[in-house]
């Protein structure tokens, strides 16, 4: 756990409605962070004061969001100043409009902008309120494919730290262009330029798990070479990313549907970058997307 570290951090959690900024800030609450929701604007830098000199805050975590009002604008130049005295983060979570739109009508929950007008232009509108912020964001999720035990799951561990050194933690994912590109993925390799099992009647129903398709991806030398230079390049790149102050990077992998070529990359690629000792995490976006799921 991260009680006890000796290092004050403060976490700024923000983005869109409903994108799940109250999973992220119960997440890292249970992980030790001491969470405050909705702080006023002109409290933030006693706050941060708080965390760096009370000897029983350590670690903090607190959210901020358009329903500061007009004080809101005074959020980046504030920020700016207590980054520089304590060590801090600021994720920005955020959704496809879909997305937003089907957890406000599962919800019934009003936005915070108000009902003079319809939730998809309240949404537009909060994304242009908070353009400045996620410039200043640590890192960006977009949260349209995660359930709440997903998002749970990926927040642990970003956070966790389990008391060991802080590696960048590496997370691999699969995805289908036809659904959208993978809007927080670090590095996109696009391997639309393999063959395609989705033209193979048997394969068809079938995922790039399933070892006989990934033994036909597999067989063709373009996979092989590109497997090895993708992992060539990533070794590289990984104490790179470490030097430069890099926690986290999410590297997707897509083909059209996100069913069988982009799987079976990623799990091998996965494979393969687990003995460089990072944390790995792979995840497939696309692969179950019929797969009813309640979303954060």
């Amino acid at each position: 756990m991260i009680l006890g570290a000796t290092q004050a951090e403060l976490v700024i959690i923000t983005g869109l409605s409903g994108s799940g900024k109250g999973t992220v800030l119960k997440c890292v609450e249970d992980l030790g962070y001491y969470a405050v929701d909705n702080l006023p604007i002109d409290l933030f830098p006693k706050f941060a004061e708080l965390t760096k000199d009370a000897p029983n805050i350590r670690r903090a975590a607190l959210v901020v969001d358009v329903r500061e009002g007009e004080t809101l604008a005074r959020f980046p130049s504030l920020y700016r100043e207590v980054s520089s005295k304590i060590p801090t983060k600021l994720i920005f979570l955020e959704a496809d409009d879909s997305a937003l739109l089907r957890r406000f009508s599962e919800t019934r929950r009003p936005h915070p902008l108000g009902q003079s007008r319809s939730v998809i232009k309240n949404v537009q509108a909060e994304r242009q309120l908070l353009e400045e912020l996620r410039g200043l964001a640590t890192v960006v999720v977009n949260t349209s494919q995660l359930n709440v035990h997903e998002l749970r799951k990926l927040i642990e561990e970003r956070f966790a730290t389990n008391g060991k050194d802080e590696r960048v933690a590496i997370h691999v994912s699969s995805f289908g262009f036809r659904h959208g590109i993978q809007q927080d993925a670090d590095l996109v390799f696009d391997v639309r330029f393999l063959p395609n099992p989705n033209y193979i009647p048997e394969f068809k129903p079938l995922t790039g798990k399933n070892p006989r398709v990934a033994r036909y991806i597999r067989s063709f030398p373009q996979t092989q070479e590109f497997l090895t230079r993708v992992t060539d390049l990533l070794s590289y790149l990984l104490p790179h990313y470490v030097q430069e102050g890099k926690s986290y990077l999410t590297i997707a992998f897509g083909c059209t549907g996100g069913q069988h070529r982009s799987v079976m990359i990623a799990e091998e690629i996965g494979k393969r970058l687990k003995s460089t000792g990072f944390p790995i995490r792979v995840q497939h976006r696309d692969a179950n997307s019929k797969a009813g799921k309640k979303r954060a």
